[in-house]
């Protein structure tokens, strides 16, 4: 369910703020359980401020994307499959066997990729802690990326590219 759409600067952590104080006025008086970004440290810094007792959980496809382009292309396939064992195990201890795994056999070698991984271990498994058939939609922002769409596909072919006006379809 979409709640808001706003506009916001470069996304800084007072425009992220401002939008999720425009939440809290507009009836929002239950702390999200959880919070689910990609790295951007201008949402979680205001996620922080706004909302601190709600949990965080990182994006696995953006830190895939991050991961691997750390990495040469020859040895992307097999850390992508690596990274896929992780979220993809049945049990937050089997995540954690399948992330040190992966820590082990691509560093140092790897070392950049791997610091880059290890960072946001909690922010990556913390979605272990909330109902399994909830998993595939919040380990990820892609779901909210779909929604999106349209709106991407109307601001490109509108002559006020990204405006309110061009989303509002007024």
């Amino acid at each position: 369910m979409l709640v808001t759409v706003e506009n916001g600067y470069r996304e800084s952590t007072a425009s992220w703020e401002e939008l999720l104080l425009g939440l809290r006025e507009r009836g929002l008086e239950t702390y999200p359980k959880l919070a689910v970004g990609d790295g951007a440290l201008g949402f979680w810094n205001a996620m922080a401020k706004t909302y601190p007792s709600s949990r965080h959980q990182r994006c696995w496809v953006h830190k895939t994307a991050n991961v691997l382009n750390k990495l040469p292309k020859s040895i992307q396939p097999k850390v992508k499959e690596a990274l896929h064992d992780i979220w993809m195990a049945a049990t937050r201890d089997e995540a954690h066997g399948a992330f040190d795994r992966a820590l082990v056999r691509f560093n140092p070698k790897d070392a950049k990729a791997m610091e880059c991984l290890a960072k946001d271990r909690d922010e990556l498994l913390a979605f272990y802690d909330f109902p399994a058939e909830h998993w595939a939609h919040i380990r990820t922002t892609n779901p909210i990326k779909s929604t999106f769409a349209t709106v991407r596909l109307r601001t490109k072919r509108s002559r006020n590219f990204g405006s309110r006006e061009a989303t509002s379809g007024d």
